[in-house]
């Protein structure tokens, strides 16, 4: 890896699409736009560029270079295209991505140490956190202004809201 720096992955390739190279991919984003504004992708590990990109419902459609037939695009399947966690845009205060609140210490008020965060889910109602807790199970909490608050690199969470 680049010096260690921290990847986000954008999609999976889902398959080949098609004769000439061109995969399926998972987004795990709103849209194929979000892949084509970067120049340096990761694809299982490769630094690979992105020729063509476009939307297919779900899925999307893409073309990178170096995979010009059916088997090289059939041998990416699981992959997944990633980019360098520097390469995101900046964000405005308050503003997060949930890739950099996953591995974060969750205290109380008091500061003492209830568990991390290990994953961030959205059901439509707003993001919540799954908080594995020190004594072995998880938890959701919704991730709201005196519920869960990011501070100084922790969540700050409420114990009454954890099951």
């Amino acid at each position: 890896m680049n010096g260690g720096e921290r990847r986000i992955a954008l999609a999976a390739v889902a398959g080949a699409h098609g004769v000439k190279g061109e995969v399926r991919l998972k987004l795990f984003s709103d849209s194929a736009k979000n892949l084509s504004v970067h120049e340096k992708l990761y694809v299982g590990d490769a630094e690979r560029r992105l020729l063509a990109v476009r939307d297919s419902g779900k899925t999307a459609v893409a073309r990178f270079e170096g995979v010009d037939d059916r088997s090289a695009a059939e041998a990416l399947r699981g992959s997944l295209v990633e980019l360098d966690r520097s390469a995101l845009p900046a964000l405005e205060d308050g503003e997060y991505y949930h890739a950099d609140l996953i591995g974060l210490p969750a205290v109380d008020a008091a500061g003492v140490a209830v568990g991390k965060v290990v994953a961030v889910e959205n059901y439509g109602a707003g993001d919540l956190l799954e908080i594995e807790l020190e004594r072995g199970k998880s938890s959701l909490i919704p991730f709201k202004p005196g519920i869960a608050d990011l501070e100084d690199g922790r969540i700050v969470l409420d114990p009454e809201f954890l099951a």
